[in-house]
């Protein structure tokens, strides 16, 4: 636990990143299965993740994120995005996937697959994507978590157009929307922001218990 509140503490919102420094396929595999293995709620995980490497389409991005160069200068950018809307296919898959996985027949999860439908299926349209959109942010702290144990460093980023990176990968048609980003890589020895102390709430202020 100490080594972890360690990388916890190492860790920052890197501003700069060395663009000649690139996370190695072992790594991200690695960063992928924590992001697999995130939490969500039902374990449902109603969001698509996208790795984005192409120098093209990361211009393009870079554009649409107030010409932040992160975009541009890390290893590779995590975009996640949620569902914008679903219907019963939703659970259905994720009934089908615990059947194969557990070797349960899907009849006998019925109660289950029904209670998440009726509880999810009649919220508008509006609050099925804000209930989406929290869940990537749970996968998104589980990468934030990782990157940190590899000591590799990352910037979580909500200044961006979403619409604009909605039509730039073609979100729209997949029922999907950019959420958040994280970019991921190595620190630039000229990111100043890693000499800054880190700036929390006391836990006095922060907790309560009851």
């Amino acid at each position: 636990m100490n080594n972890y509140l360690e990388n916890l503490n190492w860790r920052y919102a890197t501003k700069k990143f060395d663009s000649s420094k690139k996370i190695s396929r072992e790594d991200l595999e690695n960063l992928k299965e924590a992001i697999q293995l995130s939490a969500s709620s039902y374990g449902l995980q109603p969001y698509k993740v996208l790795i984005i490497e192409d120098e093209e389409t990361r211009k393009k991005l870079r554009e649409a994120s107030w010409g932040q160069s992160q975009i541009t200068d890390a290893s590779q950018v995590i975009i996640f995005a949620n569902m914008t809307d679903f219907d019963e296919s939703l659970v259905d898959d994720y009934i089908a996937n615990v059947g194969i996985t557990r070797n349960i027949d899907t009849i006998n999860l019925k109660g289950y697959s029904d209670f998440m439908k009726t509880t999810l299926n009649p919220l508008p349209k509006d609050l099925k994507g804000t209930w989406t959109a929290k869940q990537t942010y749970i996968a998104l702290g589980n990468l934030l978590s990782a990157v940190a144990e590899l000591k590799i460093d990352a910037c979580p980023m909500e200044g961006f157009d979403a619409e604009r990176y909605n039509e730039i990968l073609g979100l729209n048609s997949q029922n999907l929307n950019a959420s958040v980003v994280a970019t991921i890589g190595y620190r630039s020895e000229e990111d100043e922001t890693q000499h800054y102390k880190k700036v929390r709430k006391s836990k006095n202020e922060l907790f309560e218990t009851i």
